[in-house]
C-alpha cells in the first residue's frame, strides 16, 4: 500500500517545517512529526469494513445486539482503525518530508496495540513520532514511526501502532 509520509500537525517541533535531506530526518528522530485532523467514525465506514474483511461480529455492526455489550453500542474494527493511518496521516500540519523519492510504501509493522475500543460516532485523529531512520544503501530510507489514533474525549488511545515505511529513490 503506498502512501506519502509527510505531515505534522499541533505541539509540532516545527510546523511548517519541510525535511528535504536525510541529515534533516535524523534530527528529528524522537520527536513528534505531527497531529492530523479528528475524523469521525461512522457506522457506514464500519460495515463497509465489516463487507470488505468478511469480519461481521455483531459488536461492530448490529448497534440493537452490541448496545446490551458493555462496549454500549457498535464499535469499530480493531484492524479498521490501524488501517486508517495512512488515511489520517494525510491531513497532517508541519513537519513534510520530501527526500526527492519515487515512491514510499509501507513495510510492515513492529508492534500494534488496541489499548481501548472507538465507539461508532466517536472522532479519532492520528499523533506521529519518527522514532528511526535507516538508510538502506543507496536505493531507499526506511522510516520507523510511532503512531498512535487517539479517541476525542478519551484517556487511552485505540491503536498504538510501530510503522515501518521506505522511501525508495
Amino acid at each position: 500500500m503506498a502512501h506519502q509520509p509527510s505531515g505534522a500537525g499541533e505541539a509540532s517541533p516545527s510546523p511548517g517545517r519541510l525535511v528535504r535531506s536525510v541529515a534533516e530526518l535524523r534530527e528529528l528522530v524522537g520527536q513528534e512529526l505531527g497531529v492530523g485532523p479528528w475524523v469521525e467514525i461512522t457506522q457506514e465506514r464500519v460495515n463497509a469494513f465489516a463487507d470488505a474483511t468478511g469480519d461481521h461480529q455483531y459488536i461492530h455492526v448490529d448497534p440493537e445486539r452490541a448496545r446490551q455489550t458493555f462496549f454500549g453500542g457498535t464499535i469499530a474494527h480493531g484492524y479498521l482503525t490501524l488501517s486508517l493511518i495512512p488515511f489520517l496521516a494525510q491531513g497532517r500540519d508541519g513537519v513534510r518530508i520530501d527526500l526527492g523519492g519515487r515512491l514510499t510504501v509501507n513495510y510492515g509493522l513492529n508492534r500494534v496495540r488496541f489499548p481501548a475500543p472507538v465507539r461508532v460516532g466517536k472522532r479519532v485523529r492520528l499523533r506521529t513520532t519518527l522514532l528511526a531512520v535507516e538508510e538502506i544503501g543507496e536505493q531507499a530510507v526506511q522510516l520507523t514511526q510511532q503512531q498512535t489514533v487517539e479517541i476525542e474525549g478519551e484517556p487511552k488511545p485505540a491503536c498504538v501502532a510501530e510503522t515501518l515505511s521506505r522511501i525508495y529513490f
